[in-house]
């Protein structure tokens, strides 16, 4: 007499163990393997994820970098296929604009928290160095943001123009900047430091304040209002006129 073969497979359990206690409390006390396990699993109906989700923290190295990769670097990892790279760049996607539209007609100047966090989730892990505008009205409400420039910084590749266009294109009053460093170092570099001066300079001379620049390490970010540099320039700019 044959036996009817189960129809379930040995993860079976697992994943719904998973499942039960995100339903229960959410994320907390998830290893981010487990995330990553719990997404993989809505697009893979028939095998154990747990595997395919430690090869990719293995590859990218940190939660977010995954969330940040590309489709075909995705595609490359054991277990992973177009519908699951699909899902990962979706979530990306929408908590970025989950995340955008907590800052959207806020004082971030003020309260800069949800600012940090979506700088941090949006620009934070990336693998090339990004430069972002964060544009805002005369009450210092965020109006949009934008990716301004993308690669390496240099005095010769942040075309001031293109920033004030941007800025007058938006009707904004005034403008936060930020970029990261994917080597995760937030300290400033010379350019760094002078590419805000020129920019500082180009949007005074046009009745754009420039509020911040902050810089989004690994561990942590550089303030250029913090450290006293917005002042300094302001300074030089009243005495040069």
């Amino acid at each position: 007499m044959e036996t009817k073969k189960s129809s379930t497979h040995k993860g079976e359990g697992h994943r719904k163990r998973l499942r039960d206690k995100f339903l229960e409390s959410g994320l907390q006390g998830f290893h981010d393997y487990e995330v990553i396990e719990l997404l993989l699993s809505l697009n893979t109906p028939r095998k154990d994820c747990k595997q395919s989700a430690k090869l990719l923290l293995k590859r990218f190295k940190t939660f977010q970098a995954v969330l940040s990769a590309n489709h075909e670097s995705l595609c490359e990892i054991q277990g992973v296929g177009p519908a699951n790279s699909l899902g990962i760049r979706l979530i990306k996607e929408v908590a970025d604009r989950y995340l955008e539209a907590r800052i959207i007609s806020k004082d971030v100047v003020q309260n800069p928290k949800d600012l940090m966090e979506y700088l941090n989730h949006t620009i934070g892990h990336k693998t090339k160095e990004v430069f972002a505008g964060i544009f805002l009205d005369a009450k210092n409400r965020v109006l949009t943001s934008k990716i301004l420039f993308t690669g390496t910084l240099t005095t010769s590749s942040v075309y001031p123009r293109e920033v004030i266009m941007s800025a007058l294109q938006h009707n904004a009053a005034a403008v936060i900047f930020a970029h990261n460093h994917p080597s995760g170092d937030a300290d400033p570099s010379e350019s760094d430091i002078q590419i805000t001066r020129k920019l500082f300079f180009a949007l005074k001379y046009v009745g754009i304040i420039l509020h911040e620049h902050m810089i989004i390490g690994k561990e942590g970010f550089y303030s250029f209002a913090a450290q006293g540099l917005i002042s300094k320039f302001n300074k030089e700019f009243d005495e040069f006129k």
